[in-house]
């Protein structure tokens, strides 16, 4: 690795939901991006807390995702970095690198550049100890799909999945690992496919003896119910 200088039922998150707009305040976080061989040319979007970083959270569609660090600085959590790796734009290979249901290749090539590549530079980059009770994997629609398949295939790098309104192509396994994640989840009332798999998701992790909460909130998929729970999901991860 070098640094250099869907279907219509899993959208990627909009511009809509990129949060408020930077706080008033002189003291707020910085993002730092930078752009990587992998893919043709993968961006990776940092959001830096204010203050030292005492946890992290890794997600896919950094291009929005990594925005919602400034929902974290006026909440009650821990000082928290969002590494965010950007998504494809085209929905169907966006799905195929985040879910290993459909092209187990090229989730897995996705999945080292996410897991390892990424990890490692963001240590060096940051100068930070990335401690698996500190660090996380988050998502929304088919990106919570790849943070529930990250999550469980690698519960010695995230202690927590925090996952929202999960699409419906990667389903859990009818074998569970012999470790689990903690796990969060969330998804709206009005937007029943994708409760109905995130309700599939808590029992199934639950039969398997992991620890799940799972919220059931008024909204509809990619409304304002994900912006307002994030900062939630946070602090059930990493306390205050």
């Amino acid at each position: 690795m070098k640094q250099q200088a869907q279907n219509q039922v899993n959208p990627m998150p909009t511009d809509s939901d990129e949060g408020p707009a930077k706080p008033t305040s002189a003291i707020s976080g910085e993002f730092v991006t930078e752009r990587f061989e992998y893919g043709g040319g993968r961006q990776v979007t940092v959001y830096v807390p204010p203050e030292r970083p005492e946890s992290a959270i890794f997600t896919g569609d950094g291009q929005q995702t990594s925005k919602w660090g400034r929902l974290l600085e006026k909440a009650d959590v821990l000082s928290t970095m969002i590494v965010g790796v950007h998504g494809l734009k085209d929905e169907m290979q966006r799905i195929h690198e985040y879910s290993p249901s459909f092209q187990p290749e090229r989730f897995a090539a996705h999945e080292q550049f996410f897991v390892e590549d990424v990890r490692r530079w963001t240590e060096s980059r940051f100068g930070v100890a990335l401690h698996t009770e500190r660090t996380a994997v988050f998502g929304v629609s088919a990106g919570g799909e790849l943070a529930l398949a990250l999550g469980l295939r690698h519960p010695d790098v995230y202690g927590a999945i925090l996952c929202a309104s999960p699409g419906g192509g990667y389903k859990p396994p009818g074998v569970m690992p012999g470790s689990l994640a903690r796990t969060y989840l969330v998804a709206g009332t009005e937007e029943p496919f994708f409760l109905e798999n995130a309700k599939r998701w808590a029992e199934a992790l639950r039969n398997a003896g992991a620890d799940v909460v799972i919220h059931e909130r008024a909204g509809s998929h990619g409304g304002a119910f994900w912006l307002e729970e994030f900062p939630l999901m946070v602090r059930w991860a990493f306390g205050q």
